[in-house]
């Protein structure tokens, strides 16, 4: 007899609820998993916890201006005492407010502090993203094993290029050829303009240091909209810098604006929102992944599909979470967790580091627009060898403009105050960090054994920390970010540690880590559970180390990689 006991009696029929593929999460993985599963002929379900949102539609924000908000953007202060967590995320206010969970939407248990920032919505954490996109160098997918802090990953750069090259042609990703060999040049349009004063600073500091590059910022904007991009229906930028808004235009890359509307004309998506994963289902008979058990937000109701590959891209912790509550005869600690690794060396990057200061002069230019597109710094180091006394590298983001003239006005009402607005004031400069941590097994997430969600699904335990590497790191960035300043004739500088729990600029990674060892990961080259080959796992959770570099644009190209790998699976009938 086949063990039927995964056939919930709520599912209407095992051959109503199957399909070829499901993917969980529709965020920036999940939106390219459909995509290319989609235009391969796969029926797809989509599975999203949170509300639908379409493109354009479901805006309600992005036209208005600030005296068109009760609050004037600011949120009432009940709401910032009731939401102490994700009142403090970056770019949260009135105007954006609908596309974050209030703190409640979501209970997790901070063993450690750990502020997790989550959009639940058909779109993720897409729509509400920082839009960064520098590639890897193979530097980073090397240094970790070679330089003692971290396990070796399964695949190196010229695995990834490729891929990089081909998510990047059809987001629409801005940048320019920079020959850097520690942020290596990709699939561009043209890049964001320096304003002057970024020229100048730009060429101070090149005349200073051979190692310190500031670059046009690589973000997933179209700064002009090329035939693909038209095809999504998508038009060039407006830099307007509400993008967090959802942007009328697709100006910027979404799930919503491109990958998933993409999917959708192929008439092989299905797209179930108001959908709680509550675990992958094991056929202990089969030896393999059968489908996904599904809780209604609304109903409560319990509900099974079936698939024969599933990709998990519900964020990384998230991800963790469904893995860990996998559970079988097989596979008693989580699927595919034979290591015991499951939700363990989870990582994240470190913003804690931060300067700012003032420019003298030009005062007789300016820029066009509100570019939404911050210059960048590449590491420079222990990129080829392991020279400081602490592991792993960081880049910079660096934000130079002019103030607006209230910033020194006397008055702060009236006519005085209303000219002082419309008076540009001087150059200011801001930059801050984004640092490697190192994956280690005492930073980990599990499940609690008594708190369960509104669900009836265990809550999720952080126990995730900084440690000395973090913090000679962060020393050495705001100490050569000082001397820097100070070379390129920056005034009044101010540094800050801005002493964050982890979690609050949405870059956690691991847990269900790469690798070629089944003994010391979870899962292989090609994003497969080792143990579990219809599994795979493509978000942030996969990721064997985090760099210094923004991770979303390796994200989509190991999705890209990994659904094209299971397509040929298929085919050969091993999946």
């Amino acid at each position: 007899m086949p063990d039927t006991s995964y056939v919930n009696i709520n599912s209407g029929g095992v051959a109503k609820n199957t399909f070829d593929a499901i993917v969980i999460g529709s965020g920036i993985s999940g939106g390219w998993a459909a995509k290319e599963l989609c235009e391969h002929g796969l029926k797809t379900l989509v599975l999203e916890r949170g509300r639908n949102v379409e493109h354009l539609k479901d805006y309600p924000t992005a036209t208005m201006a600030p005296w068109q908000f009760n609050h004037r953007g600011q949120m009432p202060a009940k709401f910032v005492q009731e939401n102490p967590l994700i009142t403090k995320a970056a770019g949260f206010g009135e105007d954006t407010e609908h596309f974050f969970i209030k703190d409640s939407d979501h209970p997790y248990v901070q063993e450690k502090p750990f502020e997790w920032i989550r959009g639940y919505q058909v779109g993720g954490k897409s729509l509400i993203w920082g839009r960064a996109c520098p590639r890897w160098s193979e530097y980073e997918f090397i240094n970790p094993a070679r330089f003692g802090y971290g396990i070796e990953w399964p695949i190196g750069y010229n695995d990834i290029a490729p891929w990089y090259s081909h998510v990047e042609g059809f987001a629409g990703i801005c940048g320019n050829a920079d020959g850097l060999e520690a942020m290596p040049d990709g699939n561009y349009l043209p890049a964001f303009a320096f304003n002057n004063v970024e020229k100048e600073i730009k060429s101070r500091l090149s005349a200073k240091y051979t190692d310190r590059h500031l670059i046009q910022g690589r973000w997933a904007h179209l700064s002009e909209a090329r035939d693909i991009h038209l095809q999504q229906g998508r038009g060039r930028c407006q830099v307007r810098d509400m993008c967090m808004r959802g942007c009328p235009f697709g100006g910027y890359f979404s799930s919503n604006s491109s990958t998933l509307p993409w999917a959708a004309k192929t008439g092989n998506l299905t797209i179930r929102p108001f959908s709680v994963v509550h675990s992958i289902i094991y056929d202990e008979q089969k030896g393999k992944a059968v489908g996904v058990r599904v809780v209604d937000t609304n109903t409560k109701q319990t509900t099974d599909y079936f698939a024969r590959i599933i990709f998990t891209n519900a964020s990384a912790l998230n991800s963790n979470l469904v893995l860990l509550n996998s559970t079988s005869k097989r596979f008693p600690n989580g699927l595919g967790n034979d290591s015991g690794l499951l939700g363990k060396y989870v990582c994240f990057q470190n913003y804690r580091g931060a300067l700012g200061g003032n420019i003298d002069g030009f005062l007789d230019t300016y820029y066009y627009g509100r570019r939404p597109a911050e210059s960048m710094m590449a590491n420079f180091r222990n990129i080829k060898k392991n020279d400081m006394d602490f592991v792993g590298g960081y880049m910079a983001f660096v934000d130079i403009n002019r103030d607006r003239g209230i910033r020194n006005s006397a008055e702060q009402i009236g006519a005085g105050f209303k000219e002082a607005m419309g008076e540009a004031g001087g150059w200011n400069i801001y930059m801050y960090m984004q640092g490697e941590t190192i994956p280690k097994e005492t930073n980990q997430v599990y499940l609690s054994k008594d708190k369960k969600d509104q669900w009836g699904i265990p809550q999720l335990v952080m126990n995730v920390g900084y440690d000395n590497n973090d913090e000679k790191l962060l020393k050495d960035f705001i100490t050569q970010g000082q001397e820097m300043f100070d070379a390129v004739g920056v005034k009044d500088i101010v540094t800050y540690d801005n002493h964050w729990a982890p979690g609050r600029d949405i870059h956690e990674m691991g847990g269900c880590r790469m690798g070629k060892d089944p003994n010391t990961s979870l899962l292989n080259a090609h994003n497969q559970l080792h143990h579990c080959k219809n599994v795979f796992v493509t978000d942030g959770a996969c990721m064997t180390s985090t760099a210094n570099q923004s991770p979303s644009i390796l994200y989509m190209a190991l999705t890209a990689r990994a659904a094209n790998y299971a397509v040929e699976e298929l085919k050969r009938g091993n999946l």
